[in-house]
Protein backbone atom coordinates (compact mmCIF):
# COMPACT_ATOMS: atom_id res chain seq x y z
CA UNK A 1 0.00 0.00 0.00
CA UNK A 2 1.43 3.36 -1.02
CA UNK A 3 1.49 6.02 1.66
CA UNK A 4 3.42 8.80 -0.08
CA UNK A 5 1.58 12.09 -0.27
CA UNK A 6 2.26 14.03 -3.45
CA UNK A 7 -0.84 16.26 -3.38
CA UNK A 8 -0.48 17.74 0.11
CA UNK A 9 2.65 19.02 1.80
CA UNK A 10 2.42 20.73 5.15
CA UNK A 11 3.85 24.29 5.15
CA UNK A 12 7.12 25.03 6.84
CA UNK A 13 5.58 27.04 9.66
CA UNK A 14 3.57 24.03 10.79
CA UNK A 15 6.80 22.03 11.17
CA UNK A 16 8.35 24.94 13.07
CA UNK A 17 5.41 25.07 15.47
CA UNK A 18 5.28 21.28 15.65
CA UNK A 19 8.85 21.21 16.99
CA UNK A 20 8.05 23.43 19.97
CA UNK A 21 9.00 21.74 23.25
CA UNK A 22 6.02 20.35 25.18
CA UNK A 23 5.70 20.07 28.94
CA UNK A 24 2.84 19.14 31.20
CA UNK A 25 2.04 20.73 34.54
CA UNK A 26 4.75 18.64 36.20
CA UNK A 27 7.37 19.91 33.72
CA UNK A 28 7.65 16.50 32.08
CA UNK A 29 8.30 16.23 28.35
CA UNK A 30 5.24 15.34 26.26
CA UNK A 31 5.04 13.78 22.81
CA UNK A 32 4.03 16.26 20.10
CA UNK A 33 1.69 13.83 18.34
CA UNK A 34 -1.75 15.35 17.93
CA UNK A 35 -4.04 13.82 20.54
CA UNK A 36 -6.71 16.19 21.91
CA UNK A 37 -8.15 13.45 24.11
CA UNK A 38 -4.84 12.83 25.88
CA UNK A 39 -4.56 14.55 29.26
CA UNK A 40 -0.82 15.20 28.97
CA UNK A 41 -1.26 16.68 25.51
CA UNK A 42 -3.99 19.00 26.81
CA UNK A 43 -1.72 20.11 29.64
CA UNK A 44 1.07 20.82 27.17
CA UNK A 45 -1.20 23.13 25.17
CA UNK A 46 -2.37 24.89 28.33
CA UNK A 47 1.27 25.28 29.29
CA UNK A 48 1.91 27.03 25.97
CA UNK A 49 -1.15 29.21 26.55
CA UNK A 50 0.52 30.49 29.71
CA UNK A 51 2.80 32.53 27.44
CA UNK A 52 0.10 35.19 27.47
CA UNK A 53 0.00 35.16 31.28
CA UNK A 54 3.78 35.54 31.41
CA UNK A 55 3.65 38.50 29.02
CA UNK A 56 0.90 40.16 31.06
CA UNK A 57 2.87 39.63 34.28
CA UNK A 58 5.97 41.20 32.75
CA UNK A 59 3.96 44.18 31.52
CA UNK A 60 2.45 44.76 34.95
CA UNK A 61 5.87 44.35 36.58
CA UNK A 62 7.45 46.92 34.25
CA UNK A 63 4.54 49.26 34.87
CA UNK A 64 4.89 48.90 38.64
CA UNK A 65 8.63 49.57 38.50
CA UNK A 66 8.05 52.61 36.30
CA UNK A 67 5.44 54.03 38.65
CA UNK A 68 7.76 53.49 41.62
CA UNK A 69 10.60 55.30 39.85
CA UNK A 70 8.21 58.04 38.80
CA UNK A 71 7.13 58.66 42.39
CA UNK A 72 10.75 58.72 43.60
CA UNK A 73 11.75 61.12 40.83
CA UNK A 74 8.91 63.46 41.73
CA UNK A 75 10.15 63.68 45.31
CA UNK A 76 13.70 64.40 44.20
CA UNK A 77 12.71 66.90 41.52
CA UNK A 78 14.40 70.26 41.70
CA UNK A 79 12.09 72.89 43.18
CA UNK A 80 13.35 75.52 40.73
CA UNK A 81 12.11 73.50 37.78
CA UNK A 82 8.53 74.60 37.26
CA UNK A 83 7.70 72.96 33.92
CA UNK A 84 9.20 69.52 33.20
CA UNK A 85 10.00 68.75 29.63
CA UNK A 86 7.18 66.72 27.97
CA UNK A 87 8.98 66.09 24.68
CA UNK A 88 10.06 62.56 25.65
CA UNK A 89 6.55 61.67 26.77
CA UNK A 90 5.04 62.98 23.54
CA UNK A 91 7.44 61.10 21.31
CA UNK A 92 7.04 57.90 23.32
CA UNK A 93 3.28 58.12 22.91
CA UNK A 94 3.58 58.85 19.19
CA UNK A 95 5.90 55.90 18.60
CA UNK A 96 3.67 53.59 20.65
CA UNK A 97 0.64 54.79 18.70
CA UNK A 98 2.36 54.11 15.39
CA UNK A 99 3.32 50.62 16.54
CA UNK A 100 -0.26 49.96 17.61
CA UNK A 101 -1.60 51.18 14.25
CA UNK A 102 0.86 48.91 12.44
CA UNK A 103 -0.11 46.02 14.70
CA UNK A 104 -3.78 46.68 13.98
CA UNK A 105 -3.06 46.42 10.25
CA UNK A 106 -1.31 43.09 10.82
CA UNK A 107 -4.24 42.01 12.98
CA UNK A 108 -6.81 42.83 10.31
CA UNK A 109 -4.85 40.77 7.78
CA UNK A 110 -4.41 37.86 10.16
CA UNK A 111 -8.07 37.92 11.16
CA UNK A 112 -9.12 37.87 7.51
CA UNK A 113 -6.71 35.04 6.67
CA UNK A 114 -7.89 32.94 9.58
CA UNK A 115 -11.52 33.54 8.69
CA UNK A 116 -10.88 32.55 5.08
CA UNK A 117 -9.11 29.38 6.14
CA UNK A 118 -11.81 28.34 8.56
CA UNK A 119 -14.50 29.16 5.99
CA UNK A 120 -12.76 26.90 3.47
CA UNK A 121 -12.55 24.19 6.13
CA UNK A 122 -16.23 24.38 7.03
CA UNK A 123 -17.26 24.56 3.37
CA UNK A 124 -15.28 21.39 2.64
CA UNK A 125 -16.77 19.65 5.65
CA UNK A 126 -20.28 20.55 4.54
CA UNK A 127 -19.50 19.37 1.00
CA UNK A 128 -18.18 16.05 2.29
CA UNK A 129 -21.20 15.80 4.55
CA UNK A 130 -23.51 16.21 1.54
CA UNK A 131 -21.61 13.50 -0.31
CA UNK A 132 -21.91 11.09 2.59
CA UNK A 133 -25.55 12.00 3.02
CA UNK A 134 -26.15 11.24 -0.67
CA UNK A 135 -24.49 7.84 -0.29
CA UNK A 136 -26.67 7.02 2.69
CA UNK A 137 -29.83 8.07 0.86
CA UNK A 138 -28.98 6.01 -2.22
CA UNK A 139 -28.22 2.89 -0.19
CA UNK A 140 -31.40 3.32 1.85
CA UNK A 141 -33.49 3.86 -1.31
CA UNK A 142 -32.06 0.80 -3.05
CA UNK A 143 -32.65 -1.36 0.01
CA UNK A 144 -36.23 -0.13 0.23
CA UNK A 145 -36.84 -1.02 -3.41
CA UNK A 146 -35.46 -4.55 -3.04
CA UNK A 147 -36.91 -5.41 0.36
CA UNK A 148 -40.38 -3.89 0.19
CA UNK A 149 -41.64 -2.90 -3.21
CA UNK A 150 -40.05 -5.80 -5.14
CA UNK A 151 -41.34 -8.29 -2.55
CA UNK A 152 -44.92 -7.04 -3.01
CA UNK A 153 -44.76 -7.43 -6.78
CA UNK A 154 -43.28 -10.94 -6.54
CA UNK A 155 -45.97 -12.12 -4.11
CA UNK A 156 -48.75 -11.05 -6.48
CA UNK A 157 -46.98 -12.69 -9.41
CA UNK A 158 -46.72 -15.95 -7.40
CA UNK A 159 -50.50 -16.02 -7.17
CA UNK A 160 -50.90 -15.25 -10.88
CA UNK A 161 -48.29 -17.78 -12.07
CA UNK A 162 -49.35 -20.49 -9.65
CA UNK A 163 -50.18 -22.92 -12.48
CA UNK A 164 -46.96 -22.28 -14.43
CA UNK A 165 -43.92 -23.90 -12.87
CA UNK A 166 -41.47 -22.29 -15.28
CA UNK A 167 -42.64 -18.81 -14.42
CA UNK A 168 -42.52 -19.62 -10.71
CA UNK A 169 -38.89 -20.71 -11.07
CA UNK A 170 -38.09 -17.43 -12.87
CA UNK A 171 -39.63 -15.54 -9.96
CA UNK A 172 -37.56 -17.56 -7.47
CA UNK A 173 -34.41 -16.77 -9.42
CA UNK A 174 -35.28 -13.06 -9.37
CA UNK A 175 -35.78 -13.32 -5.62
CA UNK A 176 -32.26 -14.75 -5.28
CA UNK A 177 -30.80 -11.88 -7.35
CA UNK A 178 -32.63 -9.38 -5.17
CA UNK A 179 -31.17 -11.09 -2.08
CA UNK A 180 -27.68 -10.73 -3.60
CA UNK A 181 -28.27 -7.02 -4.16
CA UNK A 182 -29.50 -6.58 -0.58
CA UNK A 183 -26.49 -8.51 0.72
CA UNK A 184 -24.04 -6.35 -1.23
CA UNK A 185 -25.74 -3.13 -0.09
CA UNK A 186 -25.56 -4.20 3.52
CA UNK A 187 -21.86 -5.00 3.22
CA UNK A 188 -21.18 -1.39 2.30
CA UNK A 189 -19.91 0.59 5.31
CA UNK A 190 -22.47 2.41 7.37
CA UNK A 191 -21.22 5.95 7.08
CA UNK A 192 -24.20 7.57 8.75
CA UNK A 193 -22.06 7.98 11.89
CA UNK A 194 -19.40 9.74 9.84
CA UNK A 195 -22.11 11.95 8.39
CA UNK A 196 -23.26 13.02 11.84
CA UNK A 197 -19.65 13.45 12.97
CA UNK A 198 -18.76 15.82 10.12
CA UNK A 199 -21.97 17.82 10.52
CA UNK A 200 -21.31 18.38 14.24
CA UNK A 201 -17.70 19.43 13.61
CA UNK A 202 -18.70 21.84 10.85
CA UNK A 203 -21.46 23.47 12.93
CA UNK A 204 -19.29 23.83 16.00
CA UNK A 205 -16.35 25.19 14.01
CA UNK A 206 -18.52 27.76 12.23
CA UNK A 207 -19.99 28.99 15.52
CA UNK A 208 -16.62 29.29 17.24
CA UNK A 209 -15.11 31.06 14.24
CA UNK A 210 -17.91 33.62 14.11
CA UNK A 211 -17.42 34.69 17.72
CA UNK A 212 -13.62 34.59 17.36
CA UNK A 213 -13.75 36.83 14.29
CA UNK A 214 -16.17 39.25 15.97
CA UNK A 215 -14.07 39.41 19.16
CA UNK A 216 -10.90 40.22 17.25
CA UNK A 217 -12.70 42.82 15.17
CA UNK A 218 -13.89 44.60 18.32
CA UNK A 219 -10.39 44.37 19.83
CA UNK A 220 -8.82 45.91 16.73
CA UNK A 221 -11.36 48.73 16.72
CA UNK A 222 -10.75 49.29 20.44
CA UNK A 223 -7.01 49.71 19.84
CA UNK A 224 -7.66 52.29 17.12
CA UNK A 225 -10.06 54.19 19.38
CA UNK A 226 -7.44 54.14 22.14
CA UNK A 227 -4.86 55.71 19.82
CA UNK A 228 -7.23 58.48 18.74
CA UNK A 229 -8.46 59.14 22.28
CA UNK A 230 -4.88 59.29 23.57
CA UNK A 231 -3.97 61.95 21.03
CA UNK A 232 -7.07 63.93 21.97
CA UNK A 233 -6.49 63.59 25.70
CA UNK A 234 -2.86 64.68 25.50
CA UNK A 235 -3.72 67.60 23.23
CA UNK A 236 -6.46 68.88 25.52
CA UNK A 237 -4.68 67.91 28.77
CA UNK A 238 -7.94 66.40 29.98
CA UNK A 239 -7.46 64.37 33.13
CA UNK A 240 -10.86 62.64 33.05
CA UNK A 241 -10.24 61.59 29.44
CA UNK A 242 -6.85 60.20 30.42
CA UNK A 243 -8.54 58.20 33.18
CA UNK A 244 -10.91 56.62 30.66
CA UNK A 245 -8.02 55.92 28.30
CA UNK A 246 -6.04 54.19 31.04
CA UNK A 247 -9.02 51.98 31.85
CA UNK A 248 -9.49 50.97 28.20
CA UNK A 249 -5.74 50.43 27.75
CA UNK A 250 -5.73 48.10 30.75
CA UNK A 251 -8.64 46.15 29.27
CA UNK A 252 -7.01 45.97 25.85
CA UNK A 253 -3.70 44.96 27.42
CA UNK A 254 -5.31 42.02 29.20
CA UNK A 255 -7.18 40.94 26.06
CA UNK A 256 -4.05 41.22 23.91
CA UNK A 257 -1.93 38.99 26.13
CA UNK A 258 -4.80 36.54 26.59
CA UNK A 259 -5.28 36.33 22.83
CA UNK A 260 -1.54 35.73 22.40
CA UNK A 261 -1.72 32.69 24.67
CA UNK A 262 -4.85 31.36 22.98
CA UNK A 263 -3.41 31.87 19.49
CA UNK A 264 -0.13 30.19 20.42
CA UNK A 265 -1.83 27.10 21.82
CA UNK A 266 -4.26 26.90 18.89
CA UNK A 267 -1.54 27.35 16.28
CA UNK A 268 0.68 24.69 17.84
CA UNK A 269 -2.16 22.20 18.20
CA UNK A 270 -3.34 22.79 14.64
CA UNK A 271 0.21 22.38 13.36
CA UNK A 272 0.47 19.04 15.12
CA UNK A 273 -2.62 17.92 13.21
CA UNK A 274 -1.42 19.36 9.89
CA UNK A 275 1.92 17.55 10.05
CA UNK A 276 0.22 14.14 10.26
CA UNK A 277 -3.53 14.45 9.61
CA UNK A 278 -4.06 10.98 8.12
CA UNK A 279 -3.06 9.07 11.22
CA UNK A 280 -5.45 11.01 13.43
CA UNK A 281 -8.39 10.61 11.03
CA UNK A 282 -7.82 6.85 10.69
CA UNK A 283 -7.82 6.49 14.48
CA UNK A 284 -10.99 8.56 14.83
CA UNK A 285 -12.94 6.65 12.15
CA UNK A 286 -11.88 3.11 12.99
CA UNK A 287 -15.13 2.46 14.85
CA UNK A 288 -17.38 2.68 11.77
CA UNK A 289 -15.09 2.26 8.72
CA UNK A 290 -12.08 0.06 8.11
CA UNK A 291 -8.52 1.33 7.66
CA UNK A 292 -8.52 0.30 3.97
CA UNK A 293 -11.53 2.50 3.23
CA UNK A 294 -10.04 5.40 5.21
CA UNK A 295 -6.74 5.17 3.32
CA UNK A 296 -8.62 4.91 0.02
CA UNK A 297 -10.28 8.28 0.58
CA UNK A 298 -7.35 9.98 2.31
CA UNK A 299 -4.79 9.13 -0.37
CA UNK A 300 -6.90 8.34 -3.45
CA UNK A 301 -3.91 6.78 -5.15
CA UNK A 302 -4.21 4.81 -8.42
CA UNK A 303 -2.23 2.07 -6.73
CA UNK A 304 -4.91 1.63 -4.08
CA UNK A 305 -7.79 -0.73 -5.02
CA UNK A 306 -11.36 0.39 -4.70
CA UNK A 307 -12.76 -1.43 -1.63
CA UNK A 308 -16.29 -1.20 -3.06
CA UNK A 309 -15.52 -2.55 -6.51
CA UNK A 310 -16.49 -6.16 -5.81
CA UNK A 311 -19.77 -5.27 -4.15
CA UNK A 312 -20.72 -2.86 -6.92
CA UNK A 313 -19.86 -5.45 -9.58
CA UNK A 314 -22.10 -8.09 -7.97
CA UNK A 315 -24.79 -5.47 -7.59
CA UNK A 316 -24.60 -4.60 -11.28
CA UNK A 317 -24.63 -8.22 -12.49
CA UNK A 318 -27.57 -9.20 -10.31
CA UNK A 319 -29.53 -6.19 -11.49
CA UNK A 320 -28.80 -6.98 -15.14
CA UNK A 321 -29.91 -10.60 -14.67
CA UNK A 322 -33.17 -9.45 -13.13
CA UNK A 323 -33.82 -7.08 -16.02
CA UNK A 324 -33.28 -9.94 -18.51
CA UNK A 325 -35.76 -12.13 -16.59
CA UNK A 326 -38.38 -9.40 -16.57
CA UNK A 327 -38.00 -8.86 -20.31
CA UNK A 328 -38.60 -12.59 -20.91
CA UNK A 329 -41.66 -12.68 -18.66
CA UNK A 330 -43.12 -9.63 -20.36
CA UNK A 331 -42.64 -11.26 -23.72
CA UNK A 332 -44.01 -14.74 -22.98
CA UNK A 333 -46.28 -14.52 -19.94
CA UNK A 334 -48.36 -11.46 -20.69
CA UNK A 335 -50.27 -13.11 -23.63
CA UNK A 336 -51.23 -15.96 -21.27
CA UNK A 337 -51.68 -13.94 -18.05
CA UNK A 338 -52.71 -10.38 -18.98
CA UNK A 339 -53.20 -9.46 -15.31
CA UNK A 340 -49.45 -9.97 -14.67
CA UNK A 341 -48.50 -7.11 -16.98
CA UNK A 342 -49.06 -4.45 -14.34
CA UNK A 343 -46.75 -6.08 -11.78
CA UNK A 344 -44.13 -6.92 -14.38
CA UNK A 345 -44.03 -3.31 -15.59
CA UNK A 346 -43.82 -2.17 -11.96
CA UNK A 347 -40.82 -4.43 -11.41
CA UNK A 348 -39.23 -3.11 -14.60
CA UNK A 349 -39.60 0.50 -13.47
CA UNK A 350 -38.28 -0.47 -10.07
CA UNK A 351 -35.19 -2.09 -11.61
CA UNK A 352 -34.57 0.95 -13.83
CA UNK A 353 -34.75 3.24 -10.79
CA UNK A 354 -32.38 0.94 -8.89
CA UNK A 355 -29.94 0.97 -11.78
CA UNK A 356 -29.97 4.76 -11.83
CA UNK A 357 -29.24 4.75 -8.09
CA UNK A 358 -26.39 2.32 -8.74
CA UNK A 359 -24.71 4.70 -11.20
CA UNK A 360 -25.03 7.59 -8.75
CA UNK A 361 -23.77 5.47 -5.89
CA UNK A 362 -20.75 4.37 -7.94
CA UNK A 363 -19.89 8.01 -8.67
CA UNK A 364 -20.27 9.09 -5.02
CA UNK A 365 -18.28 6.16 -3.68
CA UNK A 366 -15.36 7.13 -5.90
CA UNK A 367 -12.52 8.65 -3.90
CA UNK A 368 -11.95 11.75 -6.00
CA UNK A 369 -14.81 13.87 -4.70
CA UNK A 370 -14.26 13.21 -1.00
CA UNK A 371 -10.50 13.41 -1.42
CA UNK A 372 -10.83 16.82 -3.06
CA UNK A 373 -12.91 18.05 -0.12
CA UNK A 374 -10.30 16.64 2.23
CA UNK A 375 -7.48 18.47 0.49
CA UNK A 376 -9.44 21.74 0.45
CA UNK A 377 -10.05 21.41 4.17
CA UNK A 378 -6.34 20.81 4.83
CA UNK A 379 -5.30 23.74 2.65
CA UNK A 380 -7.71 26.09 4.36
CA UNK A 381 -6.80 24.98 7.87
CA UNK A 382 -3.04 24.46 7.59
CA UNK A 383 -2.16 27.25 5.19
CA UNK A 384 -4.55 30.16 5.62
CA UNK A 385 -5.72 29.23 9.10
CA UNK A 386 -2.36 28.70 10.80
CA UNK A 387 -0.79 31.60 8.89
CA UNK A 388 -3.56 33.90 10.09
CA UNK A 389 -3.03 32.72 13.66
CA UNK A 390 0.65 33.61 13.41
CA UNK A 391 -0.20 37.12 12.22
CA UNK A 392 -2.71 37.48 15.04
CA UNK A 393 -0.06 36.36 17.52
CA UNK A 394 2.29 39.01 16.13
CA UNK A 395 -0.46 41.59 16.51
CA UNK A 396 -1.07 40.57 20.12
CA UNK A 397 2.64 40.75 20.93
CA UNK A 398 3.16 44.19 19.35
CA UNK A 399 -0.06 45.58 20.80
CA UNK A 400 0.76 44.29 24.29
CA UNK A 401 4.22 45.89 24.32
CA UNK A 402 3.06 49.17 22.74
CA UNK A 403 0.08 49.47 25.09
CA UNK A 404 2.41 49.01 28.06
CA UNK A 405 4.62 51.86 26.82
CA UNK A 406 1.58 54.03 26.15
CA UNK A 407 0.22 53.38 29.63
CA UNK A 408 3.52 54.47 31.15
CA UNK A 409 3.52 57.62 28.99
CA UNK A 410 -0.02 58.47 30.05
CA UNK A 411 0.94 58.13 33.72
CA UNK A 412 3.83 60.50 33.05
CA UNK A 413 1.51 62.93 31.28
CA UNK A 414 -0.78 62.76 34.30
CA UNK A 415 2.07 63.94 36.54
CA UNK A 416 2.93 66.73 34.09
CA UNK A 417 -0.65 67.96 34.11
CA UNK A 418 -0.59 67.90 37.92
CA UNK A 419 2.68 69.87 37.94
CA UNK A 420 1.19 72.47 35.63
CA UNK A 421 -1.82 72.90 37.90
CA UNK A 422 0.44 73.32 40.94
CA UNK A 423 2.49 75.94 39.08
CA UNK A 424 -0.60 78.06 38.53
CA UNK A 425 -1.56 77.56 42.16
CA UNK A 426 1.84 78.85 43.39
CA UNK A 427 1.57 82.23 41.55
CA UNK A 428 1.25 85.26 43.84
CA UNK A 429 -2.21 86.81 43.45
CA UNK A 430 -0.80 90.31 44.25
CA UNK A 431 1.76 90.05 41.46
CA UNK A 432 0.97 92.95 39.05
CA UNK A 433 2.11 90.81 36.11
CA UNK A 434 -0.28 87.97 37.02
CA UNK A 435 -3.20 87.91 34.57
CA UNK A 436 -5.44 86.44 37.22
CA UNK A 437 -4.59 89.20 39.69
CA UNK A 438 -5.39 91.89 37.11
CA UNK A 439 -8.63 90.12 36.29
CA UNK A 440 -9.58 89.96 39.98
CA UNK A 441 -8.81 93.67 40.54
CA UNK A 442 -10.71 94.59 37.41
CA UNK A 443 -13.72 92.61 38.53
CA UNK A 444 -13.54 94.19 42.00
CA UNK A 445 -13.45 97.69 40.51
CA UNK A 446 -16.34 96.89 38.23
CA UNK A 447 -18.38 95.58 41.14
CA UNK A 448 -18.16 98.98 42.90
CA UNK A 449 -19.40 100.94 39.87
CA UNK A 450 -23.10 101.66 39.86
CA UNK A 451 -24.99 102.75 36.81
CA UNK A 452 -27.13 105.82 36.97
CA UNK A 453 -28.82 105.29 33.65
CA UNK A 454 -32.14 104.54 35.29
CA UNK A 455 -32.48 107.75 37.27
CA UNK A 456 -35.36 110.08 36.48
CA UNK A 457 -36.68 113.25 38.08
CA UNK A 458 -37.61 111.47 41.32
CA UNK A 459 -34.86 110.66 43.81
CA UNK A 460 -35.82 107.02 44.30
CA UNK A 461 -33.67 105.09 46.72
CA UNK A 462 -30.86 107.52 47.40
CA UNK A 463 -29.21 105.64 50.21
CA UNK A 464 -28.26 102.79 47.85
CA UNK A 465 -25.91 104.97 45.86
CA UNK A 466 -22.21 104.62 46.59
CA UNK A 467 -20.18 106.73 44.16
CA UNK A 468 -16.51 105.77 44.09
CA UNK A 469 -13.82 108.30 44.93
CA UNK A 470 -12.44 110.41 42.14
CA UNK A 471 -9.07 109.33 40.86
CA UNK A 472 -7.53 112.82 40.62
CA UNK A 473 -7.83 116.05 42.57
CA UNK A 474 -7.45 118.37 39.64
CA UNK A 475 -10.65 117.31 37.93
CA UNK A 476 -12.71 120.38 37.01
CA UNK A 477 -16.13 120.76 38.56
CA UNK A 478 -19.05 120.24 36.27
CA UNK A 479 -20.18 123.89 36.20
CA UNK A 480 -16.70 125.18 35.45
CA UNK A 481 -16.26 122.61 32.70
CA UNK A 482 -19.56 123.63 31.12
CA UNK A 483 -18.62 127.31 31.31
CA UNK A 484 -15.40 126.60 29.49
CA UNK A 485 -17.28 124.70 26.90
CA UNK A 486 -19.60 127.66 26.40
CA UNK A 487 -16.66 130.04 26.01
CA UNK A 488 -14.86 127.91 23.43
CA UNK A 489 -17.80 126.35 21.75
CA UNK A 490 -20.52 129.00 21.97
CA UNK A 491 -23.11 126.87 23.78
CA UNK A 492 -22.90 124.32 26.53
CA UNK A 493 -22.72 120.68 25.33
CA UNK A 494 -24.03 118.45 28.00
CA UNK A 495 -22.71 115.34 26.31
CA UNK A 496 -19.14 116.66 26.72
CA UNK A 497 -19.41 116.86 30.52
CA UNK A 498 -16.92 114.40 32.06
CA UNK A 499 -18.14 111.43 34.08
CA UNK A 500 -18.32 112.66 37.67
CA UNK A 501 -16.75 110.15 40.00
CA UNK A 502 -17.45 107.44 37.45
CA UNK A 503 -21.00 107.41 38.73
CA UNK A 504 -22.55 110.04 36.44
CA UNK A 505 -25.63 109.61 34.30
CA UNK A 506 -25.34 108.99 30.57
CA UNK A 507 -23.70 111.68 28.43
CA UNK A 508 -27.00 112.96 27.03
CA UNK A 509 -29.04 114.45 29.88
CA UNK A 510 -31.13 117.54 30.58
CA UNK A 511 -30.30 120.35 33.06
CA UNK A 512 -33.01 119.08 35.43
CA UNK A 513 -31.48 115.59 35.46
CA UNK A 514 -28.06 117.07 36.13
CA UNK A 515 -29.36 119.16 39.03
CA UNK A 516 -31.03 116.09 40.49
CA UNK A 517 -27.85 114.06 40.15
CA UNK A 518 -25.72 116.77 41.83
CA UNK A 519 -28.17 117.02 44.65
CA UNK A 520 -28.05 113.25 45.10
CA UNK A 521 -24.30 113.37 45.21
CA UNK A 522 -24.31 116.10 47.86
CA UNK A 523 -26.78 114.14 49.92
CA UNK A 524 -24.61 111.08 49.77
CA UNK A 525 -21.54 113.08 50.76
CA UNK A 526 -23.37 114.41 53.79
CA UNK A 527 -24.51 110.88 54.63
CA UNK A 528 -21.12 109.15 54.26
CA UNK A 529 -18.96 111.97 55.45
CA UNK A 530 -15.74 112.80 53.67
CA UNK A 531 -15.06 109.27 52.42
CA UNK A 532 -15.81 110.22 48.80
CA UNK A 533 -14.37 113.72 48.74
CA UNK A 534 -11.66 114.45 46.25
Amino acid sequence: MATARLDYVAPWWTYWLHNFPRFNFFFQSVDNTFGPEDTNYQQSLLFLACVGAVGLSLSLLVLAVYLSCLCCCRRDMDEDTKRPNACCVTWSTVIAGLIICSAVGVGFYGNSETNDGVYQLTYSLYSANRTLGGINNLIAGSLGNMETRLKQHLERLDEIFATKTDYIQALRFMQQMASNIIRQLTTLPDISNANIYLAAIADQTATIEYYRWLTYLLLLILDLVICLATCLGMAKHSRWLLIMIMAFITLSLILSWASLGANTATAVGTSDFCVSPDKFIVNQTKDFISADIAHYYLFCSPNLPNPFQQSLTIYQRSLTTMQIQIQGLLQFSVPIFPTAERDLLGIQRLLNSTEFNLHQLTALLDCHRLHEDYLDALMGLCYDGVEGLLYLSLFSLLAGCALSVMLCAIFRMWTLIGSRDREYGDIDEEDPFNPQARQISYSTGRSNIHSFCSYNSSLGSQTSLHPPPQSSSNVLPSSEYMNQSMLFGGNPRYENVPLIGRGSPPPSYSPSMRTTYLSMTDAQIRHFGTDFQV
